[in-house]
């Protein structure tokens, strides 16, 4: 059993609510229908309700698995808007809201903030920015976290890693350049995530140009003091560097460029790349030439589960980020 088979293995056992604001879109509704139809989740639909249905039926999908969920009820938008702003600590009230929740996005987000649903799933046709943006105004950040990142699970194809063919990766997504505090967090925040889908002892590599001093320069020296930051912050944490790509994940080049005891050289589950340029053109290094299937990019940083997937996702991928998406719900609530 591949370690991806064990998250739809965990998926099946506790199915979460998973909210689809752009179940208009085809790759969405297929993806959602074939998880749901599989045991894997709860789909909630939200939107126009009627075009929704009358989208299913079209297609020949099974109407009774879903949950259609409208945002002209006026009656459950105004349970919803109840329900929120008596929570400690929201800013926004009625009014505001009311407007916001004309968007299928801000509605979805509403019933997540409310335990409606668990996760809020998009990215098909909203822009990272919206998602992000819906996400810091409605769910809001973990207490102590300053810096919304992400990571991506990518299975590459011929890749006979330290956990078989599986990679994580982060941020390819969100934060444009990390300062060496940010990138601490992004790693801390990425072995947290990877230990709670895949049980697997994280060993995080934080990579530049330079390994270990090999190369001189501001950019490996942001590098080195963010993985003295992490370490100070997690000692328990397996979070080492700076290292070049190829002396993270190999071990026979670890072996000639890593001149001391490391438990990640040679051996890291989890890449840190030290800022969006590199990370966005990794990630689709692997996607365009290594064939790997890049699953996320998974958020963190908030309070509940949300995902942005690409919008150039196929449909597998789409059903990927999904399951996972509801592993990692279902891991907050135990």
């Amino acid at each position: 059993m591949s370690i991806l088979d064990g998250i739809y293995k965990k998926a099946k056992l506790n199915p979460q609510k998973v909210a689809f604001p752009e179940a208009d879109n085809w790759k969405m509704l297929q993806a959602a229908y074939e998880t749901a139809k599989d045991g894997y989740i709860t789909p909630i639909l939200v939107g126009n309700s009627s075009l929704l249905r009358d989208l299913c039926i079209e297609k020949g999908y099974d109407c009774s698995i879903f949950r259609f969920v409208d945002i002209q009820d006026k009656e459950y938008k105004e349970k919803l808007i109840n329900m929120y702003v008596s929570q400690e600590g929201r800013f926004l009230k009625e009014k505001a809201l009311n407007r916001r929740m004309e968007d299928p996005l801000y509605f979805a987000m509403v019933m997540q903030a409310v335990e409606e649903a668990d996760v809020t799933f998009a990215g098909i046709n909203y822009t990272t920015g919206d998602v992000l943006m819906a996400g810091q105004m409605i769910i809001g950040l973990q207490q102590g976290v300053s810096t919304i990142s992400s990571i991506g699970i990518c299975d590459i194809p011929g890749y006979e890693g330290s956990e078989g063919s599986i990679l994580a990766v982060g941020d390819s997504a969100v934060c444009t350049n990390p300062d060496a505090e940010q990138l601490a967090n992004i790693a801390i925040e990425a072995c947290d995530t990877v230990k709670a889908l895949f049980d697997w002892e994280p060993r995080c590599a934080m990579v530049s140009y330079s390994t270990l001093g090999s190369g001189q320069g501001e950019l490996a020296e942001k590098v080195v003091e963010a993985v003295k930051i992490a370490n100070e912050k997690r000692p328990e944490l397996a979070i080492d560097g700076e290292f070049q790509l190829d002396a993270a994940i190999n071990p026979l080049v670890a072996q000639k460029k890593v001149l001391r005891e490391s438990k990640v050289a040679g051996r890291a589950n989890i890449i840190i790349w030290p800022d969006l340029n590199v990370g966005n053109i990794g990630v689709k290094l692997l996607q365009q030439f290594g064939h790997a299937n890049a699953y996320g990019p998974l958020l963190l940083g908030f309070n509940k589960v949300i995902c942005d997937c690409s919008r150039g996702a196929p449909v597998d991928e789409i059903k990927g980020n999904i399951v996972i998406s509801s592993v990692r719900a279902a891991a907050l609530t135990m």
